[in-house]
């Protein structure tokens, strides 16, 4: 959780890149309280790695709080928008992997598909895996956003009253 400030995913990305940590996603987002932004990193490391950087960005002056989410006891989603060739003969068969995966076709072309799908990140891998049959032409994914279950909450923090 960030003060909602320019400069502030700025400076959290280069104390990344000096000390040569790598982000496999990032997703930032106003929060229910405009004053204070969301910001979910996905990175990799081991325990020591991973405590290193939630040190180094809690001192961070626009950082309010970091919290790292465990994959048992959160809440975590991704939206991927892919673009999939469509001959005529093949969508009959795209639009039955579509509703599979509980996807939605949001818009079609006279030689391609563009579905929406969210999920966890496997599902969408899944999804891709199936899709490059038929031939993916394009893909933006938003990295993973996530939030805690349960009644524990982030804001429980001096800052947020």
């Amino acid at each position: 959780m960030v003060e909602n400030q320019s400069g502030v995913l700025s400076r959290i990305s280069g104390l990344f890149s000096r000390r040569g940590y790598n982000i496999d996603s990032l997703s930032v987002g106003v929060t229910e309280n405009p004053a204070f932004s969301r910001v979910t990193i996905v990175t990799s490391g081991d325990e020591f790695v991973i405590a290193q950087i939630k040190n180094q960005v809690e001192k961070l002056v626009d950082v309010v709080r970091v919290v790292e989410l465990a994959t048992d006891s959160s809440v975590m989603r991704e939206l991927a928008l892919i673009k999939i060739k469509a001959a005529e003969q093949t969508r009959s068969a795209i639009v039955g992997i579509v509703d599979i995966f509980r996807a939605k076709i949001i818009d079609v072309s006279a030689s391609s598909v563009t579905v929406e799908i969210t999920g966890e990140t496997s599902k969408i891998d899944a999804f891709l895996s199936l899709a490059e049959t038929y031939g993916v032409e394009e893909i933006a994914r938003t990295g993973l956003t996530g939030l805690q279950r349960g009644a524990a909450f982030i804001k429980e923090h001096e800052k947020f009253e």
